[in-house]
């Protein structure tokens, strides 16, 4: 499929799209008029790297880990491939991530008592 075809699909622009590219994040085919041409897979791997961005991973960890992921939420990994560089890089953005989440939870939480006094 072109890039057109994976942007509708996927519902990433086609900018993003050549960006991960630029991020070696996806490797299309080129046609000889040096067109883009995906596969199939592409779909699920876009997808994959959009949850990976939205959870906060940079696109340096997500080069790193994307090899390992085969589909959304199966991870294929060979225990000697996990440097301790990067185990402790994806400890410090687990970590990031949750503190995240705190935060989020302490404002919906907010929210929700201010909501209460104002309907009450």
């Amino acid at each position: 499929m072109r890039i057109g075809e994976l942007a509708r699909r996927t519902g990433v622009p086609t900018r993003l799209l050549r960006y991960y590219e630029e991020q070696d994040l996806l490797h299309p085919e080129r046609a000889d008029n040096g067109y883009r041409s995906y596969d199939e897979e592409s779909v699920d791997r876009v997808r994959q790297i959009r949850g990976l961005l939205d959870a906060g991973l940079t696109t340096e960890i997500i080069r790193r880990i994307l090899p390992f992921l085969h589909q959304p939420g199966q991870v294929v990994l060979h225990r000697d491939c996990l440097t301790a560089e990067m185990a402790a890089q994806l400890r410090g953005e687990a970590e990031r991530i949750q503190a995240r989440i705190d935060c989020l939870s302490r404002n919906r939480d907010a929210i929700h008592a201010y909501l209460r006094a104002v309907e009450a």
